[in-house]
């Protein structure tokens, strides 16, 4: 914990996120407030910052929310107005899509056919997408982490819903300037579960080895099946409840 003190005075404790701009939006927050100037979002984040903060950013603009969070604790230690600051913060979360903090996807990965992860070269995403639309999710929470290349994701949907939905899809898609076409999607035929058999399928092809297989489903039989048919060098990861 730091002190903050104001004018040799002390104000009180707070603990400093770990990431690198927090020490100097400390400074200058308690500079600020010390010379009665307007206290806001401008001591975190310059005009450029702050107009990018409107559009998505790579891993959910984590360090962001983070110092948002720092500053609005201070505004309640040392009394000042954070209005603004909740008002930026909920936008980032909605343009960021990050209602996934609900449903938090990297919390509930679960490795499944092996008690410890063995190095793998490359990882693979299946995708059932009509089950898993939090795009900004999937990419936050699997994809950038992993560095999952286009060509190694599988999507599949079947037709009601990607006539119901692909609007949807395409348009949280362009903020990765993605579309559906950016990846190996298959638009599947009517019938019970035709997506999962398309994307097992899929993965029986490839015959993968020594490689992350990350499988969005909820189904529990696919999940057996997609164990029963991966290589035994391969890191299995599938949704645990």
């Amino acid at each position: 914990m730091t002190d903050i003190k104001i004018e040799h005075k002390f104000r009180g404790k707070i603990e400093l996120p770990d990431n690198s701009e927090a020490k100097n939006i400390f400074f200058r927050v308690k500079q600020a407030y010390a010379n009665h100037e307007n206290m806001g979002v401008h001591l975190l984040f310059n005009k450029h910052k702050l107009k990018s903060l409107q559009t998505y950013q790579k891993g959910g603009a984590e360090t962001e929310l983070e110092n948002l969070d720092f500053y609005i604790e201070l505004g309640e230690i040392l009394g000042f107005k954070t209005t603004d600051a909740q008002k930026l913060k909920n936008s980032i979360l909605l343009t960021n899509d990050n209602a996934h903090s609900n449903f938090n996807i990297k919390k509930r990965l679960k490795l499944i056919n092996k008690d410890q992860k063995t190095p793998a070269n490359k990882s693979h995403l299946f995708w059932d997408i009509e089950n898993f639309s939090s795009i900004s999710s999937i990419f936050t929470d699997i994809i950038e982490p992993y560095n999952i290349r286009d060509k190694n994701i599988y999507l599949a949907a079947n037709p009601d819903s990607l006539y119901l939905k692909k609007a949807e899809w395409e348009a949280n898609l362009y903020d990765y300037g993605k579309t559906l076409g950016s990846f190996n999607f298959i638009k599947c035929e009517h019938g019970k579960n035709v997506a999962d058999d398309v994307l097992l399928n899929e993965f029986k092809k490839l015959n993968t080895k020594n490689t992350n297989v990350f499988i969005l489903t909820f189904d529990r039989e696919l999940k057996e099946r997609f164990t029963e048919e991966a290589d035994e060098s391969c890191n299995l990861y599938i949704m645990d409840k």
